[in-house]
């Protein structure tokens, strides 16, 4: 699950990055747009990846 949700935020990163410096959403090129109903998926679920991946900074580092 944590590893998931990690790929998840890098892609939104990722996308956030193409945004940035060249105003390009590639998750709406791919998907049909910002209103079409697979992109709006698509965000919420990078959004809940995110949101999960906050528990990441309050976990104990564990020693292999």
């Amino acid at each position: 699950m944590t590893r998931l949700s990690l790929v998840l935020v890098i892609i939104g990163a990722l996308n956030w990055l193409l945004v940035g410096l060249f105003q390009f959403d590639l998750v709406a090129s791919v998907f049909g747009g910002q209103e079409s109903w697979i992109s709006r998926v698509i965000y919420t679920i990078v959004g809940i990846a995110g949101i999960y991946s906050i528990t990441l900074l309050f976990r104990e580092r564990q020693e292999a």
